[in-house]
């Protein structure tokens, strides 16, 4: 039933035609009933994927239980002009006035294209890329400092690592996949000033045999503890813990898949940001454009603590966890170097969560072994 729902979404622009001429009049009219609201979620990959897509569809499922919130969802929708069939379902067929099109490319062109022809429907989109003064008003979007997460991770990889070294496999070299990559070294560093982060670089958010064909590498060249950025963990979570490294999560809780060497992960916690932006919407308040928060503003959070974090880590890492939930902590401060020896934050400078040099992170910190090119 889920396919050929699918399938009728991708593939109704003939039939919606005709709703077309009526829109604005109709969608004017929707506008209006804010109490009663319809809202979309659309993701890349499947729901359960322990990664990206699940720990949005989580946050939908939040949203499901307030009153008045009706959701429709889509997974497995390309990021290819497949996303605006649906989007554009969504608002004809299912009256949607709010749509979360969560993955990276949905944004330019598909989402900016839906957003200038719907000119009364809010799009918000999971990432960076949104910029005031370039894009549709109606547009926007939200993010977490889940770097803050990965620093935690860090602190706990710096105790656990006893080769000195730790890997981290990302996707694409992006300002976000960045700051985390920088940000784990600089929590192991905490414990140990002479640990090292091997990165690689798959090329793709998805992609299971480079993901582990990449873990297996890292752990061959002495990384025993792993950590990522890419859509799904699950491969990469199971490849190290298989070959005996420890992991932390990325995304979502991936402790069921390594139960004894799980040691912690950086989780989103969309639930919370989603149910901010629907009862927003349902009051008629206008949704921020770029809308940003971190672990004390409840947009991430930790799993629990595995069995593998040693008294010592678990006391460093509970005692930053607690600086970090008053606010204003600062991962990144001078004076820091790249990995080619340059200065990028000098001695007076400290970046706070809010900063917003951070979204524009082109660098990879001294310690971690890799490049972006």
């Amino acid at each position: 039933m889920t396919k050929l729902l699918s399938m009728s979404r991708r593939h109704f622009l003939q039939a919606s035609a005709a709703l077309v001429g009526a829109a604005p009049s109709l969608l004017s009219a929707r506008a209006l009933a804010q109490a009663s609201l319809t809202v979309g979620f659309i993701y890349v990959g499947p729901k359960d994927d322990y990664g990206y897509n699940q720990a949005h569809a989580e946050g939908a499922a939040t949203v499901k239980g307030l009153p008045g919130v009706t959701v429709v969802e889509e997974e497995n929708v390309p990021e290819t002009v497949d996303v605006q069939k649906t989007m554009e379902s969504m608002i004809n067929l299912d009256g949607a006035t709010v749509l979360f099109p969560t993955s990276f490319g949905y944004f330019d062109p598909h989402m900016l294209a839906m957003a200038a022809k719907y000119s009364d429907i809010q799009f918000r989109h999971c990432g960076g890329l949104w910029q005031e003064g370039k894009n549709p008003v109606n547009t926007g979007s939200y993010f977490g400092y889940i770097f803050q997460g990965q620093y935690l991770n860090g602190i706990a990889a710096g105790h656990a690592t006893k080769s000195k070294k730790i890997g981290f496999v990302a996707a694409k070299p992006i300002p976000q996949v960045l700051q985390n990559i920088n940000a784990f070294l600089l929590g192991a560093r905490t414990v140990d000033p002479t640990i090292t982060c091997q990165v690689i670089f798959t090329g793709e958010w998805s992609l299971a045999v480079k993901e582990a064909e990449a873990t297996n590498a890292l752990v061959d060249q002495g990384a025993d503890v792993i950590t990522c950025h890419v859509d799904s963990p699950k491969v990469i979570v199971e490849t190290a813990a298989g070959r005996g490294a420890f992991v932390c999560g990325y995304h979502a809780n991936q402790s069921p898949l390594a139960p004894e060497k799980y040691l912690t992960g950086a989780e989103w916690a969309w639930g919370n940001v989603y149910s901010d932006f629907v009862k927003k919407a349902q009051a008629g308040e206008k949704l921020g454009n770029f809308v940003r928060g971190g672990l004390k503003d409840g947009f991430v959070k930790m799993s629990a603590l595995g069995p593998g974090v040693s008294e010592a880590g678990r006391q460093a890492f509970n005692a930053t966890h607690a600086e970090m939930m008053k606010g204003g902590f600062s991962v990144f401060k001078g004076p820091l170097k790249d990995n080619k020896g340059n200065s990028v934050v000098t001695a007076d400078k400290s970046y706070a969560e809010e900063a917003i040099e951070l979204e524009s992170m082109n660098y990879l910190v001294e310690g971690v072994v890799g490049s972006t090119a």
